[in-house]
């Protein structure tokens, strides 16, 4: 858990990766299934909504989002041409839920703003489907203090390039700067660039 008060309090600016840092990833996407799953009932009547979201669910939990569809596909027999439906959805869904903030993180995000320190969301991964999860988060009032870059809109992790821009456009150094996340990969992204790095443990 990061508290707020044992940071460094030289540092000016934070810098937090989106999935899995701020909010929980499993959120966004276990509420896309739900979607596909009855849109596919609608379009299809098979499989049964409550069916294909239980697939989803325990195929996610097993191994995570990958080949997601084609596990599905191949145990319902879905058809080929629902993939772009699929697709679509993890970009441009409107979920029946808000997704809420990890509550350590609300407070830390919280805590910075009282102490009038900066804040950067730089994610990775398309910057539509990036989008779509921030506006569908529910921010306690945060949205207005938030500043966001996308990793591929400038050179895909672990290149610094998004964290020199940010630095240059915000007049920070390095050191004035910590990056918070919880991949290997977010390590290599802050180091590149000449900035401390924390783990966020969940």
């Amino acid at each position: 858990m990061l508290v707020y008060s044992e940071f460094d309090p030289s540092k000016k600016a934070f810098v937090f990766e989106l999935d899995n840092v701020l909010y929980p990833e499993r959120d966004y996407l276990l509420q896309v299934y739900y979607l596909f799953a009855n849109f596919l009932e609608y379009s299809e009547t098979f499989p049964p909504a409550v069916q294909l979201t239980e697939f989803f669910k325990k195929a996610y939990e097993h191994a995570g989002p990958n080949l997601i569809f084609d596990k599905a596909r191949e145990a319902f027999g879905i058809s080929e041409k629902y993939r772009e439906n699929f697709l679509r959805l993890h970009r441009q869904a409107q979920l029946p839920l808000k997704l809420l903030l990890f509550d350590d993180m609300l407070k830390l995000l919280q805590d910075i703003v009282i102490d009038r320190k900066e804040i950067f969301i730089v994610t990775a991964g398309d910057p539509v489907q990036q989008l779509n999860k921030i506006r569908q988060i529910e921010w306690n009032g945060l949205e207005k203090y938030l500043r966001v870059y996308f990793t591929n809109e400038v050179k895909p992790k672990p290149s610094p390039d998004v964290l020199l821009e940010i630095l240059k456009l915000h007049n920070l150094e390095a050191i004035d700067v910590l990056v918070a996340g919880v991949a290997s990969l977010d390590a290599v992204f802050a180091e590149n660039a000449g900035i401390d790095f924390v783990k966020i443990e969940k």
